[in-house]
Formats: structure tokens, sequence, C-alpha cells
């Protein structure tokens, strides 16, 4: 029974030492939240706006530029996929590869073929593991990306569209994240960036639609030194900002998941502590009752002797 009570102790140490890991771990993702959701809200207004001045040059001009013109038959597409580098966030990356692999899916049935690249060790892990080709991956700032983490991944996506399809190029470029909505809401969302179409566009793209649906004359616009330069200038600027959003959203979502698993890996530890505490207890208590009833069992014993010998 004492050795029954050593393991019940030994489980409970151990289990108490890993809720100090995951209590830790808890507190540091939810104080990095807090960073995240100001970047997310920071950087949104000048993704939005630049968004608005794309595409008033896109609906302002006649101008044919490859970042805004839609193929007469699409091919090939280029999806950037957002994962995380790091475990112990619950399904974060599950469910943003499994999106991905809907939106791949979706793409294969239109009779494109799709040009995996990829954000975060998890999502690399996984089309490794399947022996999947990837074109391009970066990792190491899933958790705290900054806008040259965007620009370099940005980089290779401008010049796979800028480049003919027969040359290795594509005609599409999608992008796969977890949208942050709250603290206990992350969204898996896939989105197309370019070619920049009003409907992808946003609020910007929504207002232009209307004007159009309503039959009311868009805005004239002079361009200088012309509207094709203005779109080279502009594009890439675009193409950073909405992957540098995209990729703080997904770091606020990664560190609300990490939270939200950590709390709930604490409380299991707290169950299990208690659970293991009663056993504990109980074995200690079955252990004390049998050493009384020896006790007594023996006083009787001799007490029956010393009856015998007088």
């Amino acid at each position: 029974m004492g050795a029954q009570i050593r393991v019940y102790k030994r489980r409970i140490r151990s289990v108490s030492a890993t809720k100090k890991i995951t209590k830790a771990m808890e507190m540091i993702a939810a104080s990095r939240i807090v960073k995240a959701q100001r970047q997310v809200a920071a950087s949104s207004p000048y993704a939005d706006e630049l968004t608005r001045a794309v595409t008033a040059v896109a609906t302002g001009s006649n101008t044919k530029h490859p970042l805004t013109t839609e193929a007469e038959n699409p091919t090939r597409a280029a999806l950037l996929l957002v994962t995380s580098d790091r475990g112990l966030a619950g399904g974060y990356s599950s469910n943003a590869i499994k999106a991905a692999d809907r939106l791949t899916e979706r793409l294969r049935a239109e009779g494109k073929e799709v040009l995996p690249y990829v954000i975060g060790r998890k999502g690399l892990a996984y089309y490794s593991f399947r022996d999947r080709d990837v074109v391009d991956s970066w990792t190491g700032f899933s958790d705290s990306p900054q806008y040259a983490n965007a620009k370099a991944v940005a980089a290779p996506l401008i010049e796979a569209l800028t480049t003919d399809t027969a040359e290795g190029g594509v005609d599409e470029l999608h992008i796969v994240f977890t949208e942050f909505v709250s603290m206990m809401t992350q969204t898996p969302v896939g989105r197309r960036l370019l070619p920049l179409s009003l409907e992808d566009a946003g609020t910007a793209g929504e207002e232009a639609a209307a004007e159009r649906k309503k039959g009311e004359a868009l805005p004239l616009f002079e361009f200088e030194p012309s509207a094709e330069g203005v779109l080279d200038a502009l594009l890439p600027r675009y193409v950073e900002s909405r992957i540098y959003n995209a990729l703080l959203q997904a770091a606020a979502s990664e560190h609300a998941a990490r939270r939200r698993a950590m709390k709930s890996a604490t409380d299991n530890a707290e169950d299990l502590i208690k659970s293991l505490t009663r056993l504990a207890n109980a074995a200690r208590q079955a252990d004390i009752t049998q050493e009384i009833s020896e006790i007594v069992g023996g006083a009787s014993a001799l007490a029956d002797a010393n009856a015998g010998s007088d």
C-alpha cells in the first residue's frame, strides 16, 4: 500500500510541474495577444486605404495591367498558406490547413493547377509528410511577424504573377490565414488577392460596384506619369500590406488559440491533481485502517494468549 501512495505522490509532482509550465505559457500568450491586437488595428487602416487607392486606379482607367486584369482562361493559381511555427495551440494550424485543402480542391475543380507557398513549420511539415511539392516556404516569424517578412513573402509571388504561365508564372494569387475575430473566435479564411476585382477589394470595391449598379458615373482621375506607372508602384505595396495584415491577424489568432489551449491544459491538470490527491488520501486511509486492524488483532491475540496461560 505504501508503494501505491508513492506512485500517486510522484504523479502529483509530475502533473504539478506540467501545470506550472502550461500556466506560464497561458500568461505569456495572453500578454502577447494585446500587442498583436494593437498591430492588427494599426495596420488595417493602411491596408484598406491602399486597397481603395488601387481600386480607384483600376476602375478609373482603361489600363490593362497584369495584376488587375483577369486571364481569359486561368490555368495556374498560387496559394499562400499561413500556419504557425510552434504547436500547443489547439487546432489553429490544422484548421488553416483544412481550409487550404478545401480551397485547393475547389480551384482544381475549376481546372486550375495549384502552386502552394507555405508560411510556418506546421504547414511545411504537413506538406513534407505527404510528399507534396511546395514552391517556396518561410519559417521563424509566425508569432511575431515584421513588415520585412511580408516583403520577403510578397516578392516571389509578385514575380510569379508578372511571369507568363508558359514560363512558370501564375494567373491568380490566393491566401489562406486565420482571421482574428475576438479572443474566443478565430476563423480560417481563404481570399483571392490578385487579380484585383471589385468583389475582392473590400469596402472600396463594394462602393464602386454599387455605383456601377445604380448607373452613377465613377469619378475621373488623371494619373502621372501614367495609370500603368501608378499601378506598378501601388500593387507591390498592396500585396505586401495585405500579406502583412494577414500575418498579424494570424499571429493574434495563434496567441489566442494557444492561450485557450494552455488554459484548458491547466484546468485539466488541476482536475487531475485533485483526483490523484483523493486517491492518495484514500490509499493512505486504507493503509492506516489496515495498520490499526493489525494492532487491534495483535492485541486481541496477545490477550487471548495470556488468558489461556492463566
